[in-house]
């Protein structure tokens, strides 16, 4: 299959703020223990797959006239030391929403290169494009990391 890759990477800006970061529609997960968040638009179908709080991995999957075309994973989460800190997690996830609605097409996987509010700072290192990618995406709170993840993912070849 052919895939249009500026449209696809358009589908996944919107569904990416439509999703995870803009608090999206949950769907009755496909597999037990998982949360998942589906957008659609036109012949495009997007699920964000996840288990977990604080190490939460992961997948997503485009879906395009019902057969997947792109997908990535995901895993990481917070650093250890935090674990027992609810509220400053929450503030970490919160902050990590605002960084992700900062997807652009030009680098459809996470949030942008950097983005810093207040005391956090959030930073994604990547290598490749739509087709095939890596990174590594990371939040900073008063200099000091407390959010790790690695992520992998393209398109789906048959």
């Amino acid at each position: 299959m052919n895939v249009d890759q500026k449209k696809l990477a358009n589908f996944l800006v919107k569904a990416k703020k439509q999703s995870y970061a803009g608090d999206g529609k949950k769907v009755t997960p496909q597999r037990p223990g998982f949360e998942e968040l589906e957008y659609s638009d036109g012949d495009y179908v997007y699920r964000d797959s996840y288990t977990g709080f604080l190490s939460a991995p992961g997948q997503e999957i485009v879906r395009f006239k019902g057969t997947a075309i792109w997908s990535m994973a995901y895993s990481g989460g917070m650093k250890k030391e935090f674990h027992n800190n609810r509220k400053f997690v929450e503030r970490v996830f919160t902050f990590l929403k605002k960084a992700l609605s900062r997807v652009t097409e030009d680098m459809p996987f996470r949030g942008p290169k950097n983005f810093k509010e207040g005391d956090f700072e959030y930073s994604n290192e990547f290598e490749g494009d739509i087709t095939n990618f890596k990174g590594h995406e990371k939040i900073l709170f008063k200099g000091k990391e407390v959010f790790s993840q690695d992520y992998v993912g393209g398109l789906i070849v048959y």
